[in-house]
């Protein structure tokens, strides 16, 4: 016995040695963090402001009454998100999608990354002696344990992918990348073009919500999986309008580069969640390699949060400029949508503008009242203002299929331009005129709008 409490005694004695603290209650110590802005983004200050229409609701929906909402900090886009940042989000998937082809072919083929050909493109962890402890561990572990049997091999991310077809290295390479292509037959003009049925994005999440009322299940039962066709519906521009000729529009708006800087539409709402993944993926795969913290993650708005935003700091304003007119002084119109009984041309647009036009709101955000709808992440509930918190309230039940869009669009009247304005259509539907913006939590030192207007008076 005196033998082990000699023991503990060096063992203690040494500890504390090798320690700074004092033996004082300090905490645990991390690298200090400072609050990064997300590319493209601009802060919301929190704060409280009053939700709901404050004008008489003359279309009588009456979805919308008053109340007293407070929101926390968050990041939100400047613009609405654009055909090329959603391109990035296309390529990307396209890219792995065939690199994961590669890879697997050169499995099933004996070929090791040593070996020329598809062999460059085969999974990394192929040669074991150039794996980690921890990546041999997963290997013997797991590998093949899943639903999905090549779950957790890791594909080479280092070696461009040639698109041209005098460049490809072997036959293997050929048969893949022509299993990336829609079929000769249902081609025209020549044109050899990929097939986005082909275009899958597969994440996971944590019902977080659903969790916390159930204690009784495992963590697990919680988790869930997405697998989403990510390619927006470039058919929207025809079948929305019956008996009009927009194949202009279908054949060019989301890939010709002349629309590169215009928010994307034809995407539905589950597609806008898959993009908020992907982008936090991107993001901390990012971090990673830089050793550097994980971000939180990007994610569509809550309707509270989008109302907030678009009214920009003013309190009771009807549009996110104030009002109640949309025209300036000038006579020029203030958002692109549809004025004077249907004259589509008379804000100096037809269809879409550029993401980046009009004058911004008090919190830098440009849109937030026309050009497209934007989903928001809360299902339509006509009644929800009556039974939501106060503090960040969202209602969103996975059930309910309708979800809310918010600042009317290029085809709307101005009605549908009001901040309070409420609007849905359901989640797995697409439209010429719908689009969305991310916003990410806020960490770090509280920044609440009231404060800022209590200094300012």
């Amino acid at each position: 016995m005196k033998k082990l409490i000699a023991f503990t005694a060096i063992i203690f004695t040494l500890y504390s040695c090798n320690t700074s603290d004092r033996g004082e209650l300090v905490g645990t110590q991390g690298k200090q963090w400072h609050p990064e802005k997300p590319f493209g983004m601009t802060l919301v200050p929190g704060g409280s402001f009053i939700m709901g229409k404050s004008d008489d609701d003359f279309v009588a929906v009456n979805d919308a009454p008053t109340k007293t909402v407070t929101v926390r900090s968050f990041y939100m886009d400047e613009t609405e998100i654009t055909n090329a940042e959603y391109r990035q989000f296309v390529y990307w998937v396209r890219d792995s999608t065939v690199r994961l082809k590669l890879a697997i072919l050169a499995d099933e083929v004996g070929a090791t990354p040593g070996d020329e050909g598809i062999g460059e493109f085969a999974f990394v962890d192929q040669e074991n002696e150039e794996m980690s402890p921890y990546d041999q561990y997963m290997y013997d572990n797991y590998f093949g344990m899943g639903d999905d049997f090549y779950a957790g091999r890791k594909i080479n991310n280092n070696l461009d992918i040639q698109w041209d077809t005098a460049n490809y290295p072997d036959e293997y390479y050929a048969e893949v990348m022509d299993t990336m292509y829609i079929p000769s037959e249902e081609s025209y003009n020549g044109q050899r073009t990929i097939d986005v049925t082909k275009l899958n994005f597969q994440y996971t999440y944590m019902d977080m919500q659903a969790a916390a009322r159930d204690g009784s299940k495992r963590r697990k039962d919680f988790i869930i999986k997405e697998d989403v066709n990510i390619y927006p519906d470039t058919t929207v521009w025809i079948k929305d309008y019956n008996y009009s000729y927009n194949e202009p529009m279908h054949n060019d708006y989301f890939w010709h580069q002349a629309y590169g800087d215009y928010p994307v539409v034809g995407v539905s709402w589950r597609q806008a969640k898959a993009f908020s993944a992907w982008r936090t993926l991107y993001k901390n795969s990012y971090q990673k390699s830089r050793r550097r913290q994980q971000i939180n993650s990007f994610r569509l708005p809550s309707e509270a949060e989008w109302e907030y935003a678009a009214r920009g700091g003013l309190q009771s304003a009807t549009y996110p400029w104030g009002g109640p007119y949309t025209k300036n002084d000038r006579g020029c119109f203030r958002a692109n949508f549809k004025p004077l009984r249907g004259d589509y041309a008379a804000d100096q647009a037809l269809y879409t503008v550029e993401a980046k036009s009009y004058e911004p709101n008090g919190f830098g955000l440009y849109n937030m009242a026309g050009n497209v709808s934007e989903w928001v992440d809360s299902s339509y509930e006509p009644s929800s203002y009556d039974f939501s918190s106060n503090m960040n309230p969202n209602v969103n039940d996975t059930a309910n299929l309708r979800k809310v869009l918010r600042g009317g669009s290029w085809k709307d009247i101005a009605y549908f331009l009001q901040v309070s304005s409420r609007d849905y259509e359901y989640a797995d539907s697409a439209r010429s005129y719908i689009g969305f913006r991310n916003v990410q939590d806020y960490m770090g030192t509280d920044v609440v709008l009231n404060e800022k207007l209590g200094d300012a008076r």
